[in-house]
């Protein structure tokens, strides 16, 4: 297959352009000069061909304003950042393409003729050499043929740079950044075969136009202080994620992209396990050292409030109990954390069972992948249907973080699948036997797939950091089967690789991407995404602009929010992007004075006088009582499903309010036959009501569905729990009674301590008399019906007093602590002290709101004068 390029995407020209017009007014013949390199005292000199310019700094300088105009970039800079120009392009829109392009305009318009492209790494430098090759035909029919001649470094042939010094054509080096950064560089050092000269002597003589692919990884002081010794006529610097932007001259960002279909549109679909508590469930994320201390991060089950949820704690040699760090889970007890070994990243047990980082015992992991397997075969299957009578191959990427999970040896050496492999073939034959994807692919399930690994001197795959010797043949291999790999009769549609390894995918065909990491990937969303955003070629070579056709599938084992909201960060910080409304400017911060004196204002303190009390409440319930009325909530709790795992798809929509989400599909499997420990049922539903074992035991008994706590004994015993407290607090709050503690107050420096700063909002009350409120200048709220509310106070001439209850002034209730809302002082024909809380009319209240609104009452009826009320408006104070 030859793949065809389109000389005139708009967007692709503008980028060109922002290049070429900051030389505008150098002339053409002016663009290169001769000269010759002498070394001090030798007799023996060296011809060669170099660029030129000619403009001056002030000139460049307004072609940069001129340009950023033109391009809508906000430009506050007062003078040149240097002779360095960035061009911000997201992955995928073909950055590459723009610069090599730019070459040959630079050439056309100015006669500029040396350029070196430096690269961060061996996958970069090997695209970079693929786009070469691919593109040459495309660029010689564009530019009549004018001869070029493209060459990649080679420490071994040095003397290769004295043909890119004196030659007279384009001469495009592509090199390396670890290439030269160091003095100790073959080409910083004096070489006899060059006549003494350093090798870089002849690329510091053309005065190159230095490219610089991917420049946010070569922001290190000694790799800036390499580039310029290259001695560039300027820098041009290329990537979608620029940790610094000087001389901003393009801007494709990803909602740019996004809207303008440049790159494909993107679906999580997201693959979780539910409902999976029932086992001791551990996972080592990491192992960390700080000075002599060395912890653990592990995920586990904790016992909450709210019954049990995974979370991630820290142990080390003090806190090594798991019993006490998951909250006392009964799964955990007597399970400790023996050692923390730092130089083997791992965690051994009291049990004698040994993980390393990312490594998990208990729950449903080996489950959890191979159904993400699954996701990825059925997408693949679907897209393979639709897009077959359009010529379009289709292909799938795994990336695994150990190739032994995809190949392994056995004794004598030979080739054994590893348990991904095995996984995969199982679970293609299942889904290709689908009466729906009959006769769709013809080929043997062992042809259609296949791993990319590097390899020792063996010839057997290994684990790889990517930057290594062995990685270079294995980006040359990804390189030379990149067409191979888009015909359509090539079996392979399935590709394993390494992780490590991901920076040299950038397949076009690439419909969907699985990440099969055992250790939590560190990899960043954008750089995830990025190996399959490009959009889709069909047979003839010919890209597809379709947008129901250019469709990526992550599959992922987190949620869609958890993806969505990490790929808008790195948006966010990575490009600048302001996503309005979702990101708050910490400028715009401002502190709420307190007005000052207001503690000795008489309007103030007599309210404050008769509400500052403390309370203490006691409770009345009857037992017989509490056991109907449980038992039959507990008859009419939620089902209790078996652990399962499910499949959340959902389309990630760009715009400029942020990352958001379209529900696509919504899939789930329960069919996994798990051995389930039993835990002490009573003990745990006890330790969460406080009720004796006895009550407990009847209301289940009563309830009829006892028998379901072998289906899922940890959502069951949540379940009871919920349904319980339910009916627990109801009874309770039915009979309570408060009482004052005494002289306990709430002190008034707690208003001067717990000074706020805010986020001025739609909803922030400007105050406009401070005189009836403790507040100066804001008063910071939560909703239109508050806001609203202290609107109508102020202007009210029957409102004489008003402030919001700080957050501080709490009540106590059975089901937590309780901020009521206002104090006011209305005055009609006599005064009325309110405590008012706002709701919306007609809103319908939470069960613990109601019962929490209800002790409100219950409270206040112990205050002299004190009038509670619910209100929706001012108005109804006084009804």
């Amino acid at each position: 297959m030859k793949l065809h390029f389109d000389s005139n995407q708009e967007y692709q020209l503008d980028a060109i352009k922002s290049i070429t017009d900051i030389f505008e007014g150098q002339p053409l013949s002016g663009g290169d000069f001769e000269f010759s390199v002498q070394q001090a005292g030798a007799l023996h000199s060296e011809n060669g061909f170099g660029n030129r310019l000619t403009l001056s700094e002030d000139q460049i300088w307004e072609n940069v304003k001129t340009i950023q105009t033109a391009n809508e970039i906000k430009n506050g800079k007062e003078a040149l950042e240097g002779m360095n120009f960035s061009i911000e392009m997201e992955t995928g829109t073909g950055k590459t393409y723009v610069y090599l392009r730019s070459i040959f305009e630079l050439n056309k318009l100015y006669g500029f003729k040396k350029f070196v492209i430096v690269v961060p790494s061996v996958a970069i430098r090997e695209g970079v050499l693929k786009n070469l090759q691919i593109t040459q035909e495309h660029f010689q029919t564009l530019y009549d043929k004018v001869p070029v001649n493209p060459e990649v470094y080679d420490s071994k042939k040095v003397s290769n740079l004295r043909g890119f010094a004196s030659g007279n054509a384009i001469q495009i080096l592509v090199i390396n950044i670890d290439s030269f950064a160091k003095d100790e560089n073959i080409i910083n050092k004096t070489n006899d075969k060059l006549t003494g000269k350093k090798p870089i002597e002849f690329i510091q003589s053309t005065n190159p136009i230095v490219i610089v692919d991917e420049p946010q990884n070569m922001e290190t002081e000694i790799r800036k202080r390499a580039i310029e010794n290259l001695n560039p006529l300027c820098t041009l610097r290329y990537s979608a994620t620029h940790t610094n932007l000087y001389n901003l001259m393009y801007s494709l960002n990803p909602v740019k992209a996004y809207d303008l279909g440049l790159v494909k549109q993107i679906e999580v679909d997201s693959v979780l396990s539910e409902n999976d508590f029932n086992s001791a469930y551990i996972q080592v994320e990491s192992v960390n050292r700080s000075g002599n201390s060395i912890t653990a991060k592990i995920k586990i089950d904790v016992n909450s409030p709210d019954g049990i949820k995974r979370k991630t704690v820290t142990a080390n040699a003090r806190k090594n109990d798991l019993f006490e760090l998951s909250g006392r889970n009964d799964r955990y007890d007597g399970l400790k954390i023996y050692e923390i070994d730092f130089g083997s990243q791992q965690i051994e047990l009291t049990n004698g069972v040994m993980l390393g980082v990312g490594q998990s015992q208990g729950g449903m992991n080996d489950e959890v992948m191979k159904f993400m397997i699954r996701k990825t075969v059925e997408e693949h299957l679907r897209k393979e249907k639709q897009f077959r009578s359009k010529g379009i191959k289709v292909l799938s990427l795994f990336f695994i973080d150990k190739v032994k999970n995809y190949r392994e040896y056995d004794i004598n050496g030979n080739k054994v699948p590893g348990r991904f492999a095995n996984w995969f073939e199982e679970i293609y034959q299942e889904e290709i036997a689908k009466p729906v994807f009959k006769d769709l692919i013809p080929n043997r399930v062992e042809d259609l797939h296949e791993g990319y690994f590097s390899q020792d001197n063996k010839g057997k795959v290994k684990d790889t950091g990517g930057e290594t010797q062995a990685d270079d043949d294995t980006y040359k291999l990804i390189m030379q089967d990149k067409e191979r790999l888009l015909d359509i009769n090539t079996p392979l549609r399935f590709i394993f690789s390494h992780s490590a390894l991901r920076e040299g995918w950038d397949n076009p065909n690439v419909f969907q991407i699985c990440t099969l990491n055992e250790t939590k990937s560190e990899i960043k969303k954008r750089q995830e995404i990025g190996r399959g955003l490009r959009l889709s070629v069909n047979q003839e070579g010919q890209r597809i602009f379709d947008r129901n056709i250019n469709r990526l599938t992550v599959v992922a084992n987190e949620s869609y929010d958890e993806f969505a909201t990490a790929l808008q960060k790195e948006i966010e910080q990575d490009c600048g992007v302001d996503f309005t409304g979702r990101i708050k400017d910490k400028g715009k911060k401002q502190k709420v004075n307190l007005r000052k004196g207001f503690e000795a204002d008489p309007k103030f303190l007599q309210i404050w006088d008769k509400i500052k009390f403390h309370t203490k409440y006691s409770v009345n319930y009857d037992t017989a009582e509490l056991i109907t009325f449980a038992a039959k909530a507990v008859k009419e709790m939620p089902e209790t499903k078996k652990p399962s795992i499910r499949s959340n798809k959902n389309r990630v929509v760009i715009t400029n309010e942020g990352v958001e989400g379209q529900l696509l599909s919504d899939s789930g499997n329960d069919d996994y036959g798990f051995p389930l420990e039993m835990p002490d049922m009573l003990g745990y539903i006890q330790s969460k009501t406080e009720l004796t074992r006895s009550t407990i035991f009847e209301i289940i008994k009563k309830s009829g569905r006892i028998g379901e706590v072998l289906i899922n004994p940890q959502l069951f015993m949540d379940n009871v729990v919920v349904a319980i407290r339910q009916q627990l607090y109801e009874l309770m709050i039915e009979g309570i009674k408060y009482e004052k503690i005494g002289g306990k107050i709430y002190e008034m420096k707690l208003f001067e301590d717990n000074e706020l700063e805010i986020y001025v909002d739609k909803f922030t009350h400007t105050i406009a008399d401070p005189d009836k409120t403790i507040y100066d200048n804001l008063m910071p709220l939560q909703s239109d019906v508050e806001s609203q509310f202290a609107k109508d106070c102020e202007s009210s001439e029957n409102v004489e007093f008003y402030f919001k209850l700080p957050f501080w002034f709490k009540i106590n209730t059975p089901i937590g602590t309780y901020n009521p809302d206002w104090a006011v002082v209305f005055k009609n024909e006599s005064k009325i002290y309110f405590v008012a809380e706002t709701k919306s009319a007609g809103q319908e209240l939470r069960g613990s709101e109601k019962l929490k609104i209800k002790c409100g009452k219950e409270h206040f009826k112990e205050f002299k004068d004190i009038v509670y009320k619910r209100v929706a408006t001012v108005s109804e104070l006084a009804k």
